[in-house]
């Protein structure tokens, strides 16, 4: 990337809701930066993608799920969120009634449901992501 330029992403907060116990969905990642470590879905957006077609096509490739509602929280932008230069991810939330089955692919190493209240260390800026999805619940 270049000194000045900016890459805009998309993440996705997935809740799954069964009996009360909210659970998230999270992918192990497979590349840099934070390799290894889980993460929300998501990714780069194509060129003449729309921001919810680029979340829903990222969610599809790396955990198999395929959604039709996503509501967006807002825009993460804090400088040095992201190692690789000044991203700007756009995040989406989802919200469905079972934990579906996942079948990661792409840049996902595995992709799991975690109680919401007892999430592993993540990526980048995802913890904060996460809450602000919460707060819109």
């Amino acid at each position: 990337m270049g000194k000045h330029e900016i890459a805009i992403t998309v993440d996705s907060v997935v809740l799954s809701n069964t009996n009360n116990k909210f659970k998230a969905l999270l992918i192990k990642r497979k590349n840099d930066p934070f390799k290894n470590q889980w993460a929300l879905p998501g990714g780069f957006i194509e060129e003449g993608e729309d921001l919810e077609e680029a979340a829903k096509r990222e969610l599809l490739e790396e955990t198999g799920l395929k959604i039709e509602s996503m509501e967006q929280i807002r825009a993460f932008g804090k400088p040095g969120r992201d190692p690789r230069g000044r991203m700007i991810s756009i995040a989406f939330l989802s919200r469905i009634f079972s934990e579906e089955t996942l079948k990661p692919g792409d840049d996902a190493k595995e992709a799991a449901w975690f109680d919401i209240d007892n999430l592993p260390e993540l990526a980048f800026d995802h913890e904060e992501i996460i809450a602000a999805a919460r707060r819109l619940l």
